[in-house]
């Protein structure tokens, strides 16, 4: 990579998108475990920084599920190369002990990614698809899908951010 695309990207590119992201956050997520069927709101804290030189994007937050309290971690970027947004993802709840790796398709406009998980055994691993928006300055809207084995697509956590003054 060299340095001018990174440059550029950071000044007027999907970098510089990422970095709008930079800020403490709350909010409320809510959480589905069947399509349709909402499970649980919390409230959910975060902070967004740039790392190493606002390549990357690490997101820290802390929340409630079912009132037990969780932690997470994301590191989200785009990969000038690829022309993909990636995504490495742990928390203490739904990933267990593993990283969830996730990427987008080549040259889509917004944060749109994919990673996959299994759920133990010879079953066949499930999809996740996150999707971040940010409406506003001050509100940012993370939300993940559960994608069933067949195709079938569900909400699984959606949390609407609102920036800390």
């Amino acid at each position: 990579m060299s340095t001018s695309k990174f440059d550029t990207s950071f000044k007027e590119g999907h970098h510089h998108t990422l970095n709008l992201m930079h800020g403490h956050w709350e909010g409320i997520a809510r959480t589905w475990f069947e399509a349709g069927q909402l499970a649980d709101e919390s409230p959910m804290e975060g902070t967004i920084k740039p790392i190493l030189g606002g390549r990357f994007m690490l997101h820290e937050y802390r929340g409630m599920i079912q009132e037990q309290p969780f932690d997470g971690i994301a590191i989200y970027g785009f990969h000038l190369v690829s022309q993909t947004f990636q995504c490495a993802w742990i928390d203490t709840f739904h990933m267990g002990s593993g990283i969830m790796f996730s990427e987008s398709g080549t040259g889509l406009p917004a944060f749109n990614v994919l990673g996959h998980y299994g759920t133990g055994g010879d079953d066949k691993p499930w999809g996740w698809r996150t999707e971040i928006q940010q409406p506003s300055a001050d509100e940012l809207i993370i939300t993940a899908f559960n994608i069933a084995p067949g195709g079938h697509e569900a909400k699984a956590v959606e949390t609407i951010y609102r920036r800390k003054a």
